[in-house]
């Protein structure tokens, strides 16, 4: 959220006896911040970007020709220094005698197009230049280029510009509002924060300056609109007030000057004045053109199914029934706390207007307006739950601006409809509770005055515990922990006492193991290059296809078009972090992520852990003694298996599969039971994040891992006393045979003292015979108990030999 400190402190009672006469934006900053609105960040405003600082008025002395080129003008500006300034200039409109707008060197300009740039001394065709005269759309005053701004009139030189054009300066917070706080999502809530914890602090009673003026009167009964209710329990409360003879024009500049404070855009003066008013109270309102209120009833009441609206902004919207209208006799004018309709928006030619300020059921508002995928401020303060007991009241202030603004009638009294007037909550906070949550003794008459300085009112008291109602303000307080809450933060978290001993229980983590599997892992991937990301488990149905989607999970309240399902592939969501990086000349990628996929199972859902890699790019950095090496699959299948052996996982066994998301595609299987899946990402799904580089993804089960990894624990022995052995032997074999094949012969040998088995070459040549290849594989033999002799080595690769001719029909090359 958005505020501004000049606005705010219009409402905080700077001045009174016993306060500061003013404070500091940076003091407010750490007030905000220890009452639960922490300021995010705080910055300077100025109503012309910049501020005008350096800009000074000049009057032009003298104004020639320059020696060397003919559109450019040499001046001499008086700008109120020790001797005037020479200023090159190109402006046809330049003359001696004028008045006029001058940037010193060391001005930063923001131009109304472009960036912004700093004003240097300068040679400009062999000619010193000392500043600059300037145009309007060069200081961001206005639009023109067609010249420089001449003054009218006499003015003093040196004069500051900021002081002509009245620059207003500012300072805006832009604050951290958790969801419970809709009380804070106004001005006039953080003003009121900020005098409860004034008056804790200072020891006084200060309230809050309400702009709220008891001089509301119908100037004339001429009103002929009435209001009804057909669904009261999605409309709690609805008023409305008639103002005739209005003429619609620009806001006055102090209206503006809060609003683009803020980054709200000026639009009109009645749009204007309900923009501040929502920032000011934190109570919607919404103006209907009067005159296009046909039958002159408004109706509140649920849409017709699959009817279409059409929106201020032009759009076309199918209605559902369950979404709650504002409608006139013939047609609905407006999806309620949501959005206007086009139809009965206020327009420049506007002369009758019917205000609405209206209280309506928080969930009803988020349905509408995550349905229709309007997200507007006035549906974000709506369905956090506005407060009831302040509609016509705001309405009155809001009426009074119109009238004074816009020069209209109040036609008629306030229109309050109130179907069933609620009745506020009443919470009782014992002592020794309090005591037990926060740590700290609180006095009952410091509990009492915290509560009551927030809009709490006293039902009883005792020795040992107080009684309040809630106000209507502050819907998310319904148990005394909230009381305890608002108690703490008022007074300071800071202030409560750190013991010097606490007494614990020790807990039992049931997920050690697993949890230090993934510790495990992470680091061993951290410490071989790769990098950890974590992705949205929401993403955007595009990514995926039909036969995905028929078992996908859908959101029935989406973020939005693009964050619409939970993901039931962490491809995509990979992809993004892929695509992002690539795109900032990050090309050389090694991620991986722990998360979650999600898919539909019979009448329930199903989640799944996966550690997923996503690999790109160079895998090793050129240098004066390396070869740059590029991702390939086989780097890839590698860490796959260096991540189960790091499980205790050995022995896994590759099955070519087909997937439409990657090409070369294999399942990692562990005694049939599949643990993972690897593979090169498709050209196709690439293509949609704009991807022209390969990508290697591989998805490891972690659920299955995790399961297996306590059956196969990892156990060491003593490094062996006696050499090994190494001989090399090379197949003769089919083509199309896979090493897979290969080391199936080698396992079913059951050779024991065989501790390693490496295949260094493939060969191929017609010289072998038609479709053959050579495999060239290095075998190492040890026994942990004493020396092989050569006739015990040689028996063992005679065991080889054998098994690979008869299994593989293979011929050994000698």
């Amino acid at each position: 959220m958005i505020v501004s400190y000049k606005w705010l402190s219009e409402y905080l009672p700077i001045g009174q006896p016993g306060l500061p006469d003013g404070i500091e934006p940076e003091k407010l900053s750490k007030i905000l911040t220890s009452i639960g609105l922490e300021v995010e960040n705080m910055k300077a405003f100025s109503s012309i970007e910049g501020g005008l600082k350096n800009i000074v008025i000049g009057k032009i002395l003298t104004c020639e020709k320059h020696p060397d080129a003919d559109k450019l003008k040499l001046t001499t500006v008086d700008t109120g220094s020790d001797k005037p300034l020479q200023i090159v200039c190109g402006a046809p409109n330049a003359e001696a005698g004028q008045y006029v707008i001058v940037a010193l060197v060391g001005a930063t300009l923001y131009p109304i197009t472009g960036e912004p740039f700093l004003i240097k001394k300068a040679k400009i065709r062999g000619v010193e230049s000392q500043g600059m005269i300037c145009a309007e759309d060069e200081i961001g005053v206005g639009n023109s280029h067609a010249g420089i701004i001449v003054l009218q009139g006499e003015f003093i030189v040196g004069t500051s510009a900021s002081e002509l054009y009245n620059v207003q300066e500012d300072f805006i917070y832009e604050i951290g509002l958790t969801p419970n706080r809709m009380d804070a999502m106004s001005h006039i809530g953080v003003a009121r924060d900020v005098c409860s914890w004034l008056s804790h602090h200072y020891k006084k009673d200060i309230t809050i300056q309400l702009p709220y003026k008891n001089n509301f009167k119908a100037d004339n009964n001429k009103t002929t609109i009435t209001v009804s209710i057909e669904n009261p329990v999605a409309c709690l409360r609805y008023s409305g007030v008639n103002i005739t003879n209005i003429t619609v024009s620009d806001s006055p500049d102090w209206l503006k000057e809060k609003l683009t404070s803020i980054g709200v855009k000026s639009i009109n003066n009645i749009v204007d004045i309900t923009n501040f008013i929502l920032h000011e109270t934190g109570q919607p309102l919404h103006a209907f053109d009067a005159d296009k209120i046909k039958g002159n009833e408004v109706i509140i009441k649920n849409a017709v199914a699959g009817s279409l609206f059409v929106t201020l902004d032009d759009k076309k919207h199918i209605l559902h029934e369950d979404d709650l209208m504002i409608c006139n006799t013939s047609e609905p004018m407006c999806i309620a706390g949501v959005y206007g309709g086009f139809e009965s928006g206020v327009t420049n030619t506007t002369k009758n207007i019917f205000l609405e300020s209206a209280c309506f059921q928080p969930q009803s508002i988020r349905k509408t307006s995550l349905r229709h995928g309007l997200r507007t401020d006035a549906a974000t303060r709506f369905e956090k739950g506005t407060d009831i007991s302040q509609t016509a009241t705001v309405l009155r202030r809001a009426a009074l601006l119109i009238k004074e603004i816009t020069g209209g009638d109040i036609s008629g009294n306030i229109i309050d409809l109130y179907p069933s007037p609620a009745e506020k909550k009443c919470i009782g906070l014992k002592f020794h509770y309090l005591k037990k949550l926060s740590g700290k003794n609180y006095h009952g008459e410091t509990v009492k005055n915290i509560l009551q300085s927030l809009g709490f009112d006293l039902v009883k008291e005792s020795s040992d515990e107080i009684w309040v109602n809630v106000p209507f303000s502050k819907p998310d307080i319904t148990i005394p922990a909230d009381l305890v809450e608002e108690i703490m933060r008022i007074d300071g978290l800071d202030n409560i006492e750190i013991p010097s001993s606490i007494s614990i229980s020790p807990s039992v983590n049931q997920h050690a193991k697993s949890s230090a599997l993934k510790e495990n892992t992470s680091s061993m991937l951290v410490g071989i290059g790769f990098r950890e990301i974590f992705t949205n488990s929401i993403t955007n149905s595009a990514y995926y296809n039909e036969v995905q989607l028929q078992t996908a999970v859908k959101m029935l309240n989406s973020l939005s078009a693009e964050l619409n399902i939970m993901r039931p592939s962490m491809l995509h969501t990979g992809l993004e972090s892929v695509a992002y990086n690539i795109n900032r000349k990050n090309a050389d990628i090694r991620f991986f992520e722990f998360g979650k996929i999600y898919n539909r199972l019979g009448s329930g859902y199903s989640q799944q852990n996966q550690l997923c890699l996503y690999i790109s790019g160079q895998v090793t950095v050129s240098s004066w003694n390396n070869k740059p090496a590029n991702a390939d699959f086989y780097y890839l299948k590698g860490i796959c298996e260096k991540i189960l052996i790091s499980t205790g996982i050995k022995n896994i066994s590759i099955e070519i599969t087909e997937d439409g998301n990657v090409e070369m595609g294999i399942n990692l299987k562990y005694k049939k039971k599949v643990v993972g899946s690897a593979g090169m990402v498709n050209t196709n799904v690439l293509k949609k994040f704009n991807i022209k580089q390969p990508v290697f993804f591989a998805s490891l089960l972690w659920d299955e891992i995790n399961e297996l990894a306590v059956e196969n624990k990892i156990t060491y022995t003593e490094l062996s006393k006696y050499p090994s052995v190494q001989r090399d032997l090379a197949l003769v074999v089919n083509k199309d045979l896979k090493y897979e094949a290969v080391e199936k012969v080698i396992r079913s040998a059951n050779i024991n003292n065989l501790k390693q088995v490496n295949l260094f070459d493939v060969f191929e040549s017609e010289k072998l015979g038609i479709d053959k290849k050579s495999m060239a594989i290095n075998f190492t033999f040890m026994d942990p108990a004493k020396t092989l002799t050569d006739h015990e080595t040689d028996a063992m690769m005679k065991k080889l030999a054998e098994s690979f001719e008869k299994h593989l029909n293979a011929e050994i090359r000698k």
